[in-house]
């Protein structure tokens, strides 16, 4: 195990962009209004224990029930893909039969943790060292408990025309990473 800052960095900075909690906020915002509070402490630890499993027994797990990753990251560019249509378009895809709280799902999984973020996870298993990617996970996982934390002064900070912008500017580069994650992996399913 070689911890190198470098790895750690990059592999943070990686993870911010996939997990993108900052263009989540809009989300964040509509549920907490919705369900009038966000058990924080939950989702972000829950968030943790999904991705730091997954790195290590992800693969395997896939395996088992015969998935290979390429299948599983073309199925995570479809989730991505729909994510981002409705921040951009402003629709709602996913519907929550009678949710109570906002912890777990959605948030924890599939908004932090969700299959762009697996698929993430187990493409830098390939090129980092393990330790780098769990203290890069757990660094974002940090800001991810902020951020919800703050979401109510962060869309304060921002008003309704704000969230919205950056809605549908995340939205789009949320739509990008999707349509790259399917380019680069759906060819392989096919050799």
């Amino acid at each position: 195990m070689n911890f190198d800052w470098r790895e750690m960095f990059t592999v943070s900075m990686v993870l911010f962009a996939v997990i993108d909690i900052v263009g989540s906020v809009p989300i964040i915002v509509d549920l907490r209004n919705k369900l009038g509070h966000i058990q924080s402490e939950k989702a972000s630890i829950v968030a943790l224990i999904i991705m730091v499993a997954f790195l290590f027994v992800g693969e395997e797990i896939l395996k088992l029930i015969g998935i290979d990753a390429n299948s599983f990251a073309v199925a995570g560019s479809f989730v991505l893909f729909f994510l981002a249509l409705e921040m951009i378009l402003g629709i709602r895809l996913y519907k929550e039969d009678n949710p109570s709280t906002a912890s777990i799902v959605p948030i924890a999984f599939p908004i932090i943790a969700g299959a762009g973020t697996m698929t993430t996870i187990l493409s830098l298993r390939a090129e980092y060292e393990k330790i780098n990617i769990i203290i890069a996970i757990a660094l974002n996982v940090i800001i991810v408990f902020a951020v919800l934390k703050s979401s109510a002064k962060i869309e304060k900070a921002l008003g309704v025309n704000g969230l919205g912008v950056i809605r549908k500017v995340f939205g789009v580069v949320l739509l990008a990473i999707a349509v790259k994650l399917f380019a680069s992996n759906v060819k392989q399913l096919f050799l």
